[in-house]
């Protein structure tokens, strides 16, 4: 009954049921050892890793056996791993793996099993060629005994070993692992493949995985929830078909008590609902006036700069015109082409602060636009260069971040133009499965790091920062300037264990 509710994810009720086994036992030692082998589990299930570890020992000093002490050796192994105690684990699963008694008695479940867990143990210490021999050979034998279930496990351990390495082979071996577990209707398994496959985001129905994910989740709670009210409901039958009488005065302070405890969670999910939705509407007007505060600030801070420039670029140069107009006599012809070209000069000007505040093509035009931008900065003394940017997928980029990458391009450029003087510039573009970067690097006059906020890149960083992002300057004076960009992004999987019947 204990391991039945441990299936169904009633790991308290499973505790109090395999209690209640231990008046029976007296000193059998076989039962011994499974009862405190299901209090491991249980513990383990419920985060109580040191108790977990406690039962688990003495269920191997229970057994008598070498090959039944595998199994909760095997387990401790398993909370090893989840602890992150990989060396304790690699220990204990070795010296299982060369005990001899496995090869005589022929045990390839017990063989498979600590193959898989030690490649396991072994990849996440770091040791990833050792790791996938081991975890490949324990699916080998899995799949030659016809282990279907342990197949899954296997498949789960591969899924997270090539999540980091690569997705095609992740994807492929969590959409086994979710084959086998939806046949067998092992759903925490079915579960576990589908976080693997929606973290990797490596296929175009990842919105459709993660819906089955959660409906699926939502689903397994409601069918333990009524597990464990129909278990409550087999065990009360029993106990009234032995003893009516005993049962009949029970039943009637246990209804009042049932009764009492409707009330009683009744008032206490109202309260707990009627707070819950409170502190959504708090939380929702929370963040929505932290985000107008964020756009409010933004806006400002581009306007303030907007009108800096202006008044910085423009208005000065206007005072001249209007100067150079009133005092020089306009029918003279070099007057009226030095005036013109004064007017031209600040029409251009006028063009550059609108092209840099202007906005933004994310769609499939947005490496043109980029490249645009960028060319309008070359002249016959400064040459930018711009390399791999067409590698990048762009596609899977939201347009938050290429909002940021073509600010911060803009910023970095009209940086250059003003302060550095530089006559070659070099743009590289780089992505992994992790990050995408940008490494900015000129041959400019440089400047001393500590100015270099004042020299208009605090709008560059707040951009930065506000994706999560990165950024590390290297600039001296007369040796050029650099500038490298990060947005990073990572996942993990836990480690089961087995039952011992």
């Amino acid at each position: 009954m204990s391991s039945i509710q441990q299936i169904n994810g009633d790991y308290y009720g499973s505790k109090e049921t395999v209690t209640d086994a231990l008046s029976y036992v007296e000193k059998s030692k076989p039962h011994l050892a499974c009862i405190n082998n299901i209090l491991g589990i249980a513990d383990k299930e419920l985060s109580l890793y040191d108790d977990a570890i406690i039962y688990y020992k003495k269920s191997v000093n229970n057994y008598k056996s070498p090959i039944e002490k595998q199994i909760p050796l095997n387990n401790i192994a398993a909370v090893y791993i989840q602890q992150k105690k990989y060396d304790d684990a690699i220990l204990l699963l070795d010296s299982l793996l060369n005990n001899s008694i496995l090869k005589e008695k022929n045990e390839t479940y017990n063989e498979s099993l600590i193959k898989d867990n030690l490649g396991y143990a072994y990849f996440k210490k770091g040791l990833d060629k050792k790791g996938l021999q081991l975890m490949t050979e324990g699916l080998k034998i899995r799949i030659n005994t016809k282990d279907t279930y342990g197949s899954i496990e296997s498949y789960l351990h591969l899924a997270d070993y090539y999540a980091n390495k690569d997705l095609q082979k992740s994807d492929e071996n969590a959409f086994l692992a979710y084959k086998v577990a939806t046949a067998l209707n092992s759903i925490d398994e079915r579960l576990e493949a589908l976080q693997i496959i929606i973290s990797n985001d490596n296929s175009l129905n990842t919105a459709k995985y993660t819906q089955k994910y959660f409906t699926l989740n939502d689903s397994i709670i409601k069918v333990r929830n009524n597990f464990k009210n129909k278990s409550a409901k087999i065990k009360y039958d029993a106990k009234k078909e032995k003893d009516e009488n005993e049962k009949l005065r029970l039943e009637k302070a246990k209804n009042q008590l049932s009764l009492q405890r409707a009330k009683y969670l009744k008032i206490v999910s109202t309260i707990v609902f009627a707070f819950l939705v409170i502190l959504i509407f708090i939380l929702i007007r929370y963040y929505k006036n932290k985000n107008k505060a964020i756009e409010f600030k933004t806006s400002y801070n581009t306007e303030t700069r907007i009108a800096k420039k202006i008044h910085d670029e423009l208005a000065n140069d206007v005072f001249q015109v209007i100067a150079f107009a009133e005092s020089q006599p306009l029918s003279v012809e070099n007057t009226k082409e030095n005036l013109l070209q004064k007017l031209d000069d600040i029409y251009s000007r006028v063009r550059g602060i609108s092209r840099e505040n202007n906005s933004i093509d994310t769609g499939a035009n947005f490496t043109h636009s980029i490249k645009e931008m960028l060319s309008a900065y070359n002249t016959r003394e400064r040459n930018i260069m711009v390399t791999n940017l067409e590698n990048i997928n762009w596609e899977n980029i939201d347009d938050i971040k290429k909002i940021t990458i073509s600010r911060i391009l803009q910023e970095l450029m009209v940086n250059m133009k003003k302060h550095s003087e530089a006559s070659i510039v070099v743009i590289r573009f780089d992505s992994d499965q992790k990050s995408i970067s940008i490494n900015y690097r000129d041959n400019g006059k440089g400047c001393e790091k500590s100015m270099v906020v004042k020299n208009g890149l605090q709008n560059m960083s707040n951009r930065v920062l506000a994706i999560n992002g990165t950024f590390d300057i290297e600039t001296e004076p007369d040796k050029g300037f650099k500038v490298k960009i990060s947005m990073p992004e990572q996942t993990q999987i836990k480690v089961k264990e087995k039952f011992a019947y």
